[in-house]
């Protein structure tokens, strides 16, 4: 794959392989990857991405948005959910999956509120607007498959959160200014992202992280990351800089196409054996051990 200099996906991917993993082995157990969420036990912290936009991958099958959403609920793990109108998040309701809905910052609020009470009916684990999508290429405010999109305040912020029994989400958060501004606004949950780098030379997520975990220390707010999550041993070091979870993105993508769920199973299922082989390796007994002491910088020679 070709990048230009300021593409932020190549910057990222690059800082990810740049952390180094340093060897714990005496005493070492194996470890217990399980990990509670909105008051729900799951076998892993590795999710699904929030996709909205994904049709058919052969005739006869459900669309990718069912498929991954069914693989999640076969492995008791959380999906999420991107861009959909609410006859499609009925589609992915009925797999069971326990599904967080991440809405478009749409120019029409009352779209915003009406999503937000359709998935709150259909039993959500959560809710969430993406913040990522607010501005276009062209430095203007959005326009999504022909929908308007417009900033979000923090005032807005906080009338979502108050309107709905369900924790709110924000995804797109990456600066310790917008963490802040977020948790002032009451929500359960950011999720520190550029966006697969819509904005050139955007920073990697995991290199803002540990600011923004900082910043949010004590607030019991849940901070989540995606961006280039391709493997177990990225989803590892993002867990040991302070993340709560992770989002695995379009690395399902291939699995999906050619095996559907149980495509998107076995890519899950080899992630979450690759973050315990770290952890084994580590000696981190369980996720509530997550320990960042044992990573290294290949860049500086030195602790991160």
């Amino acid at each position: 794959m070709g990048y230009s200099a300021g593409d932020a996906n190549q910057i990222t991917r690059d800082y990810l392989d740049s952390i180094l993993i340093e060897e714990r082995l005496i005493g070492t157990d194996i470890p217990d990857i399980s990990f509670r969420l909105f008051g729900e036990k799951f076998s892993t912290p590795i999710m699904t991405p929030a996709f909205g936009h994904i049709g058919l991958y052969g005739e006869g099958r459900p669309t990718g948005l069912v498929e991954y959403s069914r693989a999640a609920y076969e492995i008791n793990a959380v999906n999420w959910l991107g861009m959909t109108e609410n006859d499609i998040y009925d589609t992915i309701a009925e797999t069971k999956a326990r599904t967080i809905r991440i809405i478009k910052p749409y120019l029409d609020r009352d779209k915003i509120f009406a999503q937000m009470k359709y998935a709150e009916g259909k039993n959500a684990l959560a809710l969430g607007i993406d913040i990522d999508h607010t501005v276009s290429s062209q430095g203007t405010y959005d326009k999504v498959l022909g929908e308007d999109m417009m900033c979000q305040s923090q005032k807005m912020i906080q009338e979502y959160v108050e309107a709905t029994h369900l924790p709110f989400i924000i995804k797109g958060v990456l600066s310790v200014k917008d963490a802040a501004l977020c948790a002032e606004a009451g929500v359960k949950g950011i999720v520190v992202s550029h966006y697969h780098g819509r904005l050139p030379f955007a920073v990697p997520p995991l290199m803002v992280l540990p600011d923004i975990c900082s910043e949010l220390k004590g607030t019991g707010i849940k901070i989540f990351v995606d961006c280039h999550i391709d493997t177990g041993f990225d989803a590892f070091k993002a867990l040991a800089l302070g993340a709560d979870a992770v989002c695995v993105g379009r690395a399902i993508i291939p699995e999906m196409q050619k095996n559907g769920v149980e495509g998107v199973k076995k890519y899950l299922t080899q992630m979450s054996e690759e973050l315990a082989m770290a952890m084994a390796f580590t000696n981190i007994s369980s996720l509530n051990y997550m320990d960042r002491t044992v990573l290294w910088s290949k860049m500086t020679g030195k602790r991160i």
